[in-house]
């Protein structure tokens, strides 16, 4: 029995692995990571782990002795260099050719490039591993003016953390608002207030086009305008871009990510993907999406174990995310995306407050900021297909719960 190879091992790699054995599959199961580390946690990286408020031994799914303990071999510091969906086999980086019942991509996403002159300088750093972290946390010890490319959650986060640790902070994003790739306008108007009150310089609608530097190391941003801000560290947050090509390269169907089905299977059928690298028809978004977060990749990694087990599990679980800025917890559950109408229910200016969505009158999704309750809630009335009407969202008195 050749069983199952799992290329990737991030979050929805480790799930498969791991959903695999609680399911009572006992066949071969092989994780192939590329990092040197065992499996470990990504959210806590641009946070609690770069403050220092958590240990890299924290970070893991597991301990160390957990893959021996269900027979899972894990490859670290090994890559996938080819796949061979006719003989069922993948080449590995030492040339080693293992052979597969079923395989799985959860090859994941790797971080946009900033292509502007002078973006090789020292100094500059992208943040999506644990090396990523332990380089900035190095760099971030003598540096004084900090500049961040982009303002989406990972921007924001690291320029939280900067901030909080004396830095003088300023962010960059050239569209016309922070979040603007996964925020409505009131929420994106309310985190601007937030860092600016914490003392961050946000300028938006500021495209980058070029750092200049001094003996080698980032000196100062010019932006297309002309204008030239100091600088003595960056983190470039502009997205990712999802790791498609083995897959491409395989004859696999492929469009913004591996085009998978509702059980996370491509156009071979044994060959699955799950993940920041999986494209699909999302029942909540109704068009073919990818979702970069760790609810998804765990729930897709489940649905994918299941239907290499036999037993067929379609995805179909609401979406939601987090975020932690300061002392704010942002909690968002479905998919504001296209919606036309957001009642705001409670204070905005106690810091706990949260944000219904609507789409043709339709309750489609919710963020929350110190409000928990609500989360909970809406992502319960979500999966039922109910909701309150906009006039019961903006009364506080109305209880969500009589809802259900």
């Amino acid at each position: 029995m050749a069983g199952v190879v799992i290329v990737g091992a991030g979050q929805a790699g480790f799930q498969v692995a791991d959903s695999l054995r609680q399911s009572g599959y006992d066949g071969p199961i092989t994780l192939v990571g590329e990092e040197p580390h065992p499996p470990y946690q990504r959210p806590p990286l641009s946070k609690a782990y770069l403050l220092g408020d958590s240990e890299a031994e924290r970070l893991k799914f597991r301990a160390d002795d957990f893959y021996e303990k269900h027979a899972i071999d894990l490859r670290l510091s090994t890559r996938v260099t080819a796949i061979d969906p006719a003989e069922k086999t993948v080449t590995l980086s030492d040339s080693e050719i293992l052979t597969y019942d079923f395989l799985v991509l959860a090859t994941g996403a790797r971080v946009r490039k900033i292509p502007v002159p002078g973006a090789d300088l020292d100094g500059i750093f992208y943040l999506k591993t644990l090396d990523d972290v332990d380089r900035i946390e190095t760099a971030l010890a003598s540096a004084e003016k900090v500049a961040v490319v982009g303002a989406g959650f990972i921007g924001l986060e690291f320029a939280a953390v900067a901030s909080k640790l004396g830095k003088s902070v300023t962010v960059f994003e050239a569209m016309d608002r922070v979040l603007a790739r996964v925020s409505p306008p009131v929420i994106s108007d309310y985190y601007t207030r937030v860092h600016e009150a914490h003392g961050v310089r946000i300028l938006t609608g500021a495209g980058v086009s070029a750092f200049t530097g001094s003996e080698g190391k980032v000196a100062a941003i010019t932006l297309a305008d002309g204008e030239e801000v100091a600088c003595d560290l960056v983190v470039v947050g502009i997205g990712v871009i999802p790791n498609v090509e083995l897959a491409a390269d395989a004859g696999i169907g492929c469009d913004n990510g591996i085009i998978v089905d509702g059980n996370g299977r491509t156009s071979d059928p044994a060959i699955f993907a799950a993940g920041d690298c999986a494209a699909y028809e999302h029942p909540f978004a109704g068009a073919r999406i990818r979702l970069e977060s760790v609810q998804n990749a765990c729930d897709q990694g489940r649905s994918v174990a299941a239907a290499i087990a036999g037993k067929d599990e379609t995805y179909d679980v609401v979406p939601w995310f987090w975020s932690d800025q300061y002392d704010l917890k942002l909690q968002m559950a479905g998919l504001s995306t296209n919606c036309d109408q957001a009642i705001v229910r409670g204070d905005m200016d106690s810091n706990r407050f949260s944000v219904f969505h609507y789409r043709d009158g339709v309750f489609r999704a919710l963020d929350a900021v110190n409000k928990g309750a609500d989360y909970l809630m809406a992502r319960k009335l979500l999966a039922a297909g109910k909701g309150p009407t906009p006039e019961q969202a903006a009364d506080e008195s109305f209880p969500l719960k009589s809802l259900l």
